[in-house]
């Protein structure tokens, strides 16, 4: 080998040196993934109320639901709601009642005080549906 080819090799060489040393050496990612939540199950009342209740939301509609709202947990569960939105209305329904069950059935209870209503006879949205249209019919109405 000639002086000059030495030269570019060991030039080659001192330059793929200084590359080794600048490579960013990039960590294989490692991927996890969150459990999938778990959900507390409810009663099938509770369920079907909760449907009911968002349907009304969304209807903007809950004005004879507020009669039923002792303690304040109507805000609660219309806050929840409003955040939530860009759920599906099943995975709503499963996420509302798994932080707002409470909230949901003190309704239900207070409805049961009030109406004397059986909340387990109360299968399927039109039951719930017919109970608030009846509710709506029965307020006095007044012209003073």
């Amino acid at each position: 080998m000639t002086e000059k080819e030495d030269n570019i090799k060991e030039q080659d060489n001192e330059q793929e040196q200084e590359n080794e040393d600048l490579k960013v050496v990039m960590p294989d990612a490692e991927w996890t993934t969150m459990p999938d939540e778990e959900f507390d199950e409810q009663p099938d009342y509770l369920k079907v109320f909760t449907d009911f209740y968002i349907a009304k939301f969304n209807q903007r509609d809950l004005e004879i639901m507020n009669m039923y709202d002792v303690n304040s947990n109507m805000v609660d569960i219309n806050h929840y709601v409003i955040d939530n939105i860009n759920f599906g209305r099943r995975e709503l329904i499963k996420h509302a009642l798994q932080y707002h069950a409470n909230n949901f059935q003190s309704i239900v209870d207070e409805i049961v005080k009030q109406d004397k209503v059986e909340p387990e006879k109360m299968t399927s949205y039109k039951d719930w549906n017919n109970w608030y249209e009846n509710r709506r019919d029965n307020i006095s109405t007044s012209l003073s």
